[in-house]
């Protein structure tokens, strides 16, 4: 007996001296250009490519992002109908996106996402929404909310072939990976708010 208590005792102690392996998330480099083709639109695909999941519609921030298959934004459009650029793909994601106009990609900072011209009026201020347009030479910005990630990050169309591809230059502001502590229950899309009857 005391010998299993000797053996437990010794291979927990080796356990917790085992150095842990850390994951790799792979996080973006913040205040860098990049250059991204998304091509085609994720709902102008074949069936073949559908089945491939995202490929090449979407862009991926970061390796945790690619492997939980969430990416950050999708280049999306029906055959024939107008582009739009979406951040919220999927479960509890949150994100939204606002179109800051025909600015220069690089002089973006992150608080000028919010309000490029620093004046405080409210046609000013950045309009987020769910969606936006894909237009040539617009620069957009992305607020991602994550059970995991937080993220922000400012893009330019540089290339556009309605349907088929979107040429970009990015450049991610913050990401966080997070771990969530706690919770409270109840989320859903659908569900709508009630008077609270406790006294």
């Amino acid at each position: 007996m005391k010998a299993i208590v000797l053996l437990a005792t010794f291979l927990g102690v080796a356990s917790v001296s085992q150095p842990q392996k850390s994951e790799d998330f792979g996080l973006p480099e913040l205040n860098t250009i990049k250059t991204v083709t998304l091509a085609p639109t994720y709902s102008c695909r074949t069936q073949e490519e559908a089945r491939q999941g995202y490929q090449n519609s979407a862009l991926f921030l970061s390796a945790l992002s690619r492997r939980r298959n969430t990416p950050e934004l999708l280049f999306e459009g029906p055959c024939g109908a107008k582009d739009q650029f979406r951040s919220m793909t999927a479960g509890d994601d949150m994100g939204v996106v606002a179109d800051l106009g025909e600015i220069p990609l690089g002089k973006v900072s992150a608080r000028l996402a919010f309000n490029t011209r620093e004046v405080d009026s409210f046609e000013n201020y950045s309009m987020f929404v769910q969606a936006v347009k894909v237009q040539p030479n617009h620069t957009y910005v992305a607020l991602i909310a994550r059970a995991e990630i937080k993220s922000l990050f400012v893009f330019t169309v540089t290339g556009y072939v309605p349907n088929k591809r979107v040429e970009l230059q990015y450049a991610v502001k913050e990401y966080q990976v997070l771990g969530l502590r706690e919770q409270s229950p109840g989320f859903g899309w659908q569900t709508e708010s009630r008077a609270d009857l406790r006294k």
